[in-house]
């Protein structure tokens, strides 16, 4: 992009502990992990501490994890991170996430394992596009990254799943979804697009050129704000279940 040569929006310059920064994809990993809060918040009862836990495990497994597994394949994000380091993160951080949902499952209900099993097969199949990339879609991610999130951590509070998850979930899908349809476009002109020639002729006779900036800055700035909102929808809702 003209003046501009950064892969995403939130990318630090590369080196160092930046690198890692910029790897946890701060504002879609807050994003998503508000899910996660949504999901908790709507239990009929909550539990604080649950939520904390299954907070830590969605941001070690997707936060962590997911975004290293991605960052092996060609290093998206231009970091410079090893790929063996790469490799260990992620290893490491599914693990761990898997393990705090096998304990919390052994306390609760062991109908929490398929949760837990569901979570790394899809970190896997997603992120490493197995199965001749079946899994790495629009529609895997706003599952995995979307309804997921919402549906674990309402089952993990309530131990079943009623119709309030059901919904809140098909809200993440969908939200997820359009997140997934605008940081395509944005992706494309960060990642790939070398130049842009053209321009818009409008009504009155007037001209605007189009390059790279003029592509990626709506729905980029859409991402944001819907970025912002969500992590205030989670927000709310705590606060509305701590008052």
């Amino acid at each position: 992009m003209s003046g501009d040569a950064r892969p995403a929006f939130y990318a630090l310059r590369p080196g160092g502990w930046r690198d890692y920064v910029t790897l946890l994809h701060p504002p879609y990993t807050l994003w998503h992990l508000s899910y996660v809060a949504i999901g908790a918040a709507l239990a009929p009862a909550m539990k604080w501490g649950l939520l904390g836990w299954t907070l830590l495990a969605f941001l070690l497994a997707m936060g962590i994890g997911a975004h290293a597994l991605d960052e092996l394949h060609g290093h998206p994000l231009a970091t410079r991170i090893p790929h063996a380091v790469l490799v260990g993160l992620a290893a490491a951080s599914v693990a761990a996430a898997c393990a705090i949902g096998i304990v919390v499952a052994l306390r609760s209900t062991l109908w929490l394992l398929v949760f837990v099993a569901f979570g790394a097969f899809v970190v896997a199949a997603y992120n490493l596009e197995l199965f001749g990339g079946a899994f790495h879609s629009d529609v895997w991610f706003a599952v995995a990254w979307g309804a997921f999130p919402v549906l674990t951590a309402y089952f993990a509070s309530a131990e079943r799943l009623r119709v309030a998850a059901v919904v809140a979930a098909a809200f993440g899908l969908m939200s997820s979804l359009a997140q997934r349809r605008l940081s395509t476009q944005v992706r494309l002109v960060r990642r790939r697009v070398e130049s842009v020639t053209g321009e818009v002729r409008l009504g009155d006779g007037s001209r605007l050129p189009v390059d790279a900036e003029l592509l990626a800055r709506a729905p980029e700035a859409a991402l944001q704000a819907l970025a912002a909102a969500m992590a205030l929808l989670a927000a709310a809702l705590l606060l509305f279940r701590a008052a």
